[in-house]
């Protein structure tokens, strides 16, 4: 098997999902007691959001490439961040790296067309939504991405920062989430959801979302265990 390096603590509520599937889902997978080796490089999701509104994305690729490099020096045969916010430097920061580094929004993209859907509601942090790396991905796979308005994006940003990277799971801010997607199903014909951060099943999942989720997490960890059971 193919050892791991995560990039963690984006936030940390994720990253302990992270863990728990990826080895869980390889010792399924395999169908035998057996786990894999990974190292996790945890780093302080304040300090990225506080880069990421610095606007400096060169500063912010340096700053991620760190846990990288530390990684990469352990001895890791790949990389993954568990996070989708990152995301937005993943184009600067890969041919960085001398290890592949598994992208969670081509493996989100890849899944949405496999599903056969061509208009897909994008939720996520302010930075995600705003930041336009998820279009190209989505594009080529001819699956047109839909935005909620710029208050509601302002909205789902302060909930996940002040609840979700807290751990704190409100079922006011889920209707409020809940009532968005709707909006965006019925007004721009969005087909399903995706939870573009990775706390947001926290919230949200396919019992009390009105759209089909598509979980970047999920999807991501299932990327992740191909890599790893793949050698």
């Amino acid at each position: 098997m193919k050892k791991l390096g995560l990039v963690g603590g984006l936030g940390p509520e994720s990253t302990l999902a992270y863990y728990r599937d990826i080895v869980y889902g390889v010792q399924e997978r395999l169908g035998q007691k057996q786990f894999p080796e990974l190292i996790i490089d945890s780093v302080d999701v304040y300090e990225n959001f506080d880069i990421l509104e610095s606007g400096d994305l060169d500063a912010y690729a340096a700053w991620l490439m760190k846990p990288i490099e530390r990684l990469i020096a352990s001895g890791v045969d790949f990389v993954a961040i568990s996070a989708n916010t990152p995301h937005v430097v993943f184009g600067r920061i890969e041919p960085l790296c001398s290890v592949p580094l598994i992208s969670i929004v081509t493996a989100t993209a890849e899944a949405a067309k496999a599903l056969g859907y061509t208009k897909a509601a994008l939720l996520g942090t302010g930075f995600t939504m705003r930041g336009g790396f998820f279009e190209n991905p989505f594009t080529q796979a001819g699956i047109e991405l839909i935005l909620p308005h710029d208050d509601e994006i302002d909205f789902v940003q302060e909930k996940i920062y002040t609840e979700l990277e807290q751990g704190i799971v409100n079922p006011e801010t889920r209707d409020a989430f809940c009532d968005i997607a709707a909006r965006m199903r019925d007004e721009d014909g969005a087909q399903a959801l995706i939870l573009g951060c990775t706390e947001l099943p926290m919230l949200l999942n396919d019992k009390v979302s009105p759209l089909p989720c598509l979980d970047t997490a999920q999807i991501h960890v299932a990327r992740i265990i191909d890599e790893i059971v793949s050698s």
